[in-house]
């Protein structure tokens, strides 16, 4: 069944007293801010005014803050604080000086104030130098029309280095000679000494060594994996071989595992030697290997100190 409109604006007498505390509470709400406002603006108003009026010969200069008061019956903002414009030294006189030496005093008579005299003076007290005319420019402090006007006149003089007695000669200090290493002996921290090598190179030199049983010529650790040749030829002079007690394998007693460690025979090879040892009887002498036909001159060039037939 539809409700009379006339239900939902019928109220008891207990809920219309609720709604007369609840307006009467909204209004008193909002209107006692705005007293309080209208006397605390009002007397921040007569203090700065009581304030301007005790300065009379306030002089002029560039506004830097703003202090701004609302003022309800004018409705506009005041500027209240203004920095105090240093004036320009009267009276300077132009002369030659040097900007290290110069005194506070010698500043003022060439026209510059005393706050960028304090600075300067402080900045030479902390260590600094001027070394050309330029740069008493970076000064902050310092105008461009006052460095201007003395630029002509500045006269920077060379300072001598600390310690520097003109009678006293010169040192000459010999560069010492670069260190030689034995690449057999150096560790990894010798090598790490040496230009553009690194402790992952080091490792591998030192490793490459080991699986060889040593280096019988430093041309080796051109073959060291991951070694670009322009290090290599970088450091090559300061690397010598003395001459080394190689590790050997005996070719008539070690079988293909043993014969493959070795880094320049591989898998084809030591099983090349093996059959043709199976075949042939034992080696009389290590250069019958070039009678197999996969060890080449070269190869045998370079695995010859390694073998023995003993």
């Amino acid at each position: 069944m539809v409700r009379s409109w006339k239900e939902y604006f019928t109220f008891t007498k207990k809920e219309r007293t609720g709604i007369y505390v609840l307006l009467a509470l909204i209004a008193i709400c909002i209107t006692i801010p705005h007293f309080f406002k209208t006397a605390t603006f009002s007397e921040e108003v007569r203090v700065e005014a009581m304030q301007i009026q005790k300065a009379p010969h306030e002089p002029t200069g560039k506004l830097v803050n703003r202090r701004p008061y609302y003022d309800y019956n004018r409705t506009a903002y005041d500027d209240v604080h203004y920095e105090r414009k240093e004036e320009p030294v009267k009276g300077a006189t132009l002369f030659p000086f040097d900007p290290n030496t110069l005194g506070a005093a010698g500043w003022k008579r060439l026209g510059i104030n005393d706050r960028t005299a304090r600075t300067i003076q402080h900045y030479l007290a902390k260590g600094g130098q001027f070394r050309n005319a330029g740069d008493l420019k970076k000064m902050y402090s310092l105008k461009k029309e006052d460095f201007d006007r003395l630029m002509p006149y500045i006269r920077i003089e060379t300072q001598p280095a600390p310690n520097y007695s003109p009678d006293k000669p010169l040192a000459k200090y010999a560069k010492a000679p670069a260190t030689i290493i034995d690449i057999n002996q150096a560790d990894t921290a010798a090598f790490i000494s040496l230009p553009g090598i690194g402790s992952k190179l080091a490792n591998r030199i030192v490793n490459f060594r080991e699986k060889l049983g040593g280096f019988y010529s430093v041309q080796q650790i051109g073959e060291t994996f991951g070694l670009p040749d322009s290090t290599f030829q970088l450091i090559q002079p300061r690397l010598q071989c003395q001459p080394p007690i190689l590790q050997k394998i005996n070719i008539n007693t070690a079988d293909v595992n043993a014969l493959k460690q070795h880094p320049y025979i591989r898998w084809n090879i030591a099983n090349a030697i093996v059959q043709y040892r199976q075949q042939h009887g034992l080696f009389q002498s290590t250069e019958a290997l070039l009678q197999i036909v996969l060890i080449t001159p070269d190869l045998y060039q370079k695995i010859g100190p390694y073998i023995t037939v003993e």
